[in-house]
């Protein structure tokens, strides 16, 4: 039997059940060096939700990492052992936390080109002009695009507010949403952004749980939807909308790219997002450091797994060299409003 929740209501859900998955594991090992990283090591084995999807030999890694301990290894030399060891899942997601410092993978987005200068978009595109509410920027181009950029997930969009956005851009022959260089934060502020973009409900995707074990020991599919705002909030239906991405859209701007792309009117513009499909989690360590991992992979509305990014729209793949942004040329931006302005005005 397949389940079919509302976004809150399945995350809802799947934290009820990882909490009641996690609440009686019991370890039971020394707080020593040898125990705390065979903590570690077996939270990852048994909870990680990407060990085969990764093709990583976790056993392997782990005895690795394990022989450079120690009975003579300090606090500090444990730490940078057990961070390394976690590097190897490559993974933003994945954090170890001490009292004198936190360890997160960077590789996921050091690696790739920026593609986004906030000075060049503000300077030499909106011109200091643009108008900021609920951590959003919003501006009209000559073109008659509208234009909003919403930098992290994790400030909250209230209702009222992007009533305000969407009233200003209504008459816009076209919408540009940028969330390039968004993290990610709260899941359930993508509910209030598609809420205005469609008139039915919409496949939101589906995420599992962790159920034993085993890399395979997995739930059934969880199914989410998104429901269309109230009819006395203002939408933006039935006209182009672009979303520009780039690496370093992770976590909740990479579910919120996914399941944009699923509309008909939606073209992603950019480079491929950074990943980060998967519901975190937090466990402990004998010495009190925890451990935050993803435990629950999160699907896109076409099936596909989204930890590993959401490419743009097929032959809309494009990058902004950062030399070029130095200059005060945004490509990607550019190639945008450039893809808009062709679409007619409303009538």
């Amino acid at each position: 039997m397949l389940h079919k929740y509302t976004a809150t209501a399945a995350l809802s859900t799947l934290m009820l059940m990882l909490c009641a998955s996690c609440a009686d594991d019991d370890l039971s090992y020394a707080d020593d060096n040898y125990g705390n990283f065979d903590a570690l090591s077996e939270i990852i084995d048994t909870r990680y939700c990407f060990l085969k999807e990764k093709g990583i030999d976790w056993e392997r890694t782990s005895a690795a990492y394990r022989a450079l301990i120690t009975d003579e290894t300090n606090e500090y030399q444990l730490f940078q052992i057990c961070a390394s060891m976690l590097d190897c899942l490559e993974d933003g997601h994945v954090n170890l936390v001490s009292r004198f410092t936190t360890s997160y993978y960077r590789k996921w987005w050091t690696d790739y080109p920026q593609d986004f200068d906030l000075r060049t978009l503000q300077q030499d595109y909106l011109d200091f002009r643009y108008l900021s509410t609920s951590g959003m920027y919003y501006f009209l181009f000559p073109e008659n695009v509208g234009y909003v950029y919403y930098p992290s997930f994790s400030t909250t969009v209230s209702e009222l507010a992007l009533d305000y956005v969407l009233a200003a851009l209504s008459e816009s022959k076209g919408l540009i949403i940028d969330i390039r260089d968004n993290g990610g934060g709260v899941l359930t502020n993508i509910d209030t952004f598609m809420g205005r973009f469609i008139d039915h409900e919409i496949p939101g995707g589906s995420i599992c749980h962790k159920t034993g074990p085993g890399h395979d020991d997995f739930s059934e599919p969880y199914f989410f939807t998104y429901q269309p705002a109230p009819d006395y909030r203002i939408k933006y239906l039935d006209k182009p909308i672009v979303l520009l991405t780039n690496r370093s859209c992770y976590s909740a701007a990479n579910a919120f790219a996914a399941v944009m792309k699923s509309l008909p009117n939606v073209t992603l513009i950019g480079a491929r997002t950074g990943g980060g499909g998967g519901l975190p989690w937090t466990s402990e360590l004998p010495n009190g450091w925890s451990v935050r991992f993803s435990a629950s992979p999160l699907y896109g509305p076409d099936g596909e797994l989204t930890e590993f990014g959401i490419d743009p729209t097929e032959g809309f793949e494009c990058h902004s060299p950062a030399e070029e942004l130095a200059a005060g040329y945004d490509n990607i931006l550019s190639r945008a409003l450039e893809y808009l302005a062709a679409f007619p005005d409303p009538e």
